[in-house]
């Protein structure tokens, strides 16, 4: 990954003359500098790792309070006109 810094003439130049005070490239003095910051700063959490799951399953899932009532008013035909139920298209049969 490329970070791009943007920095004030004074703070390139500051930066230009330590590097060349050390002996070393700019990259390599702020290369050092991450290095230290990344060092003392405290671990993250991590993000916890989920294990994939085939979607049939989240949709299970979160169907399962749905009142069997509400079921029964969805329409028989719904997969197959699925465009006349969500965009007001004619039906297929019509």
């Amino acid at each position: 990954m490329a970070i791009t810094l943007p920095l004030q003439p004074q703070e390139e130049a500051k930066l230009v003359a330590l590097a060349q005070a050390k002996g070393v490239s700019t990259d390599t003095l702020v290369r050092e500098a991450l290095d230290k910051i990344l060092a003392d700063a405290p671990d993250l959490p991590s993000e916890p790792k989920c294990e994939p799951r085939p979607i049939w399953d989240v949709i299970l899932d979160n169907m399962t309070d749905v009142p069997p009532d509400e079921f029964a008013k969805l329409p028989n035909d719904g997969a197959s006109e699925h465009d006349h139920y969500l965009y007001g298209h004619p039906k297929r049969d019509q």
